[in-house]
């Protein structure tokens, strides 16, 4: 009776494969994107067609249409490209929330850094008329910095009590009911007409988008990428756990707080230019490693899409069942993320998750 053995042959063969299918998943992926984005720039309270934007996109900014151009390259155009950059950005730091943590449930928000931002929002719309700066300029700056202290204060109990995957969720929880509790304590003391603007803020919109902080954010993102893609072999090895991980050599501690760094940067560059919008970094980790596995060189940036597809599929249908007020991407995110979080939930009681 022989026994079979994969040959060398065979094993390539497999992995080549795989390899083309994960390409054909990605591929398929940025497809569905460029679809959506095209929906969405077609779409809104103003009614333009396929073909109007097509000619305003080739006449540029400055087109003899100007009402046209004003609506694509003002209005549209800059929520268009920061629901992707912004889907991409969540997308990419859930999936490095999930293996650091070896959490299938943890997501950007895990370690309380979206309650930080909302947080550093609501105190720069109460107080931030004492600033001699506009608005548009002091409540992301303001959401920004709040989110490095909650990331710093994060970090300094890691520090101190290692950064094991329990010691990080235990910090962030305390740092997450913190901010929350601090976030409430102002709405509390807040105006009407300012508790307005912070529950709007909260409710997480890309109405609020400009080209400015998508100029901002863009670069955030460029920053991190090289750096996420550099360790993407060292996250599939944490995947076998850390004594396995450690003993082929790598430095698990020194791996999670650069993580953790860039988790911060990529939840901050998020979130601080329109609010809090959950679940996407949740959800699009699972849907990536659904489709490509473990393999973090494709896992990485599949997860980044798909970040970008759920939130950009969020704006079209939110214009789609509301033209004339335009429904905000959080709400929409947190309604369709409901169902999506069972399914990962029972996937992980039959055991399909690890």
């Amino acid at each position: 009776m022989s026994v079979l053995v994969p040959t060398l042959q065979h094993l390539r063969g497999y992995y080549r494969r795989a390899t083309l299918d994960r390409l054909i998943a990605l591929a398929t992926a940025s497809m569905a994107l460029v679809i959506l984005c095209l929906t969405d720039l077609v779409t809104g309270p103003s009614g333009m067609s396929l073909a109007e934007v097509w000619s305003a996109v080739r006449a540029g900014p400055w087109g003899e249409d100007l009402v046209a151009s004003t609506i694509l390259w003002q209005l549209r155009m800059p929520q268009t490209v920061m629901g992707v950059l912004v889907g991409s950005c969540l997308g990419l730091a859930g999936l490095q929330m999930q293996t650091i943590l070896s959490n299938p449930l943890a997501s950007p928000f895990t370690l309380g850094f979206s309650a930080a931002a909302g947080f550093g929002a609501a105190l720069a719309m109460m107080f931030g008329g004492l600033i001699p700066l506009p608005a548009f300029v002091v409540v992301p700056a303001s959401a920004f910095l709040m989110t490095l202290i909650a990331c710093t204060l994060v970090y300094f109990v890691a520090l101190l009590r290692g950064s094991t995957p329990e010691i990080l969720v235990l910090a962030g929880i305390a740092v997450l009911f913190f901010f929350q509790s601090m976030q409430s304590l102002l709405q509390f003391l807040a105006s009407p007409e300012v508790l307005q603007q912070i529950v709007f803020w909260l409710f997480g919109s890309l109405l609020k988008a400009s080209w400015t902080s998508v100029t901002v954010t863009a670069t955030i993102l460029v920053l991190c990428v090289p750096l996420v893609i550099r360790d993407s072999w060292n996250l599939t090895l944490l995947r076998l756990g850390d004594v396995n991980a450690s003993s082929l050599g790598l430095s698990v501690d020194a791996l999670r707080k650069r993580s953790f760094l860039l988790v911060a940067l990529l939840t901050a560059g998020a979130v601080s230019f329109v609010g809090t919008i959950g679940f996407v970094g949740l959800i699009a980790p699972h849907v990536a490693r659904a489709a490509v596995g473990e393999d973090h060189r494709f896992a990485l940036p599949l997860s980044a899409v798909i970040g970008a597809v759920i939130l950009i599929g969020a704006s079209v249908f939110g214009k789609f069942i509301s033209p004339a007020a335009v429904i905000p991407v959080g709400i929409i995110t947190a309604v369709a993320g409901v169902p999506m979080l069972f399914v990962v939930i029972a996937r992980r009681g039959s055991g399909d998750l690890s």
